[in-house]
C-alpha cells in the first residue's frame, strides 16, 4: 500500500545501522529508474567513488558482484515492484559477504518466495485513529492533540486519511 511508511521505515533502519557495515547504499524510487543507473549509483555507494564506467547491466553485474563479496554492505532497494529488478542489482545471494544485509520496500507481496532466499516479511499497517489524531496534530498544530476549535475538522481529516502517514502530513 502506497504511504503507509515503507520507505521511512527503511531509512530509519538504515541510518541506525550504517555505522556497523563498510559498505552502505540507500536506492530509492527503484521503479522508476533505469537499472544501469541504479548499478552505477550502488557501486559508487559502496566503493566510495564514483563509478561511470559501467555500459551495460550485465557488466554491472559483474562489477557488484565482485565488490559485494568483499565487504559487509547495507542496501536498500526501495520500491522495488519486480524480481528482475532485483536480480539485476543484487544478482545471487551467495555474492553477500557474511553479515550483510538487505532491506527491500515493495508493494509486491509476492516479490520473494519462501524457498527463494534467505528473507524476513515485514508488513506496515496504517496508523489507528489515535496515532492518526497525534501525527496529523503534531504536523498542523505543533502539539499532540488539536487546538481547541479544530477537533471535529481533525477527526474528519483523520478519517478521510485512512492512517497513511504520508497524507496525515
Amino acid at each position: 500500500m502506497p504511504g503507509v511508511g515503507k520507505t521511512t521505515i527503511a531509512k530509519s533502519v538504515f541510518n541506525q545501522n550504517i555505522h556497523k557495515f563498510e559498505g552502505k547504499s540507500f536506492l530509492s524510487n527503484f521503479r522508476s529508474k533505469d537499472i544501469v543507473c541504479l548499478q552505477r549509483q550502488l557501486l559508487s555507494d559502496i566503493l566510495k567513488k564514483i563509478v561511470d564506467e559501467i555500459n551495460d547491466e550485465d557488466e554491472g553485474i559483474m562489477k557488484i558482484k565482485d565488490a559485494l563479496c568483499c565487504r559487509r554492505t547495507l542496501i536498500v532497494l526501495d520500491d522495488v515492484d519486480k524480481r528482475d529488478q532485483f536480480n539485476r542489482i543484487i544478482g545471487m545471494q551467495n555474492w553477500l559477504c557474511k553479515g550483510s544485509k538487505i532491506i527491500v520496500t515493495t508493494r509486491n507481496k509476492g516479490l520473494f518466495s519462501a524457498n527463494d532466499i534467505e528473507w524476513v516479511r515485514c508488513k506496515v499497517k496504517p496508523l489507528d485513529y489515535e496515532k492518526s489524531l497525534e501525527l496529523f496534530s503534531w504536523n498542523a498544530f505543533g502539539q499532540a492533540d488539536p487546538v481547541d476549535g479544530f477537533v471535529e475538522d481533525s477527526w474528519r481529516i483523520i478519517r478521510h486519511c485512512n492512517g497513511l502517514p504520508l497524507a496525515l502530513e
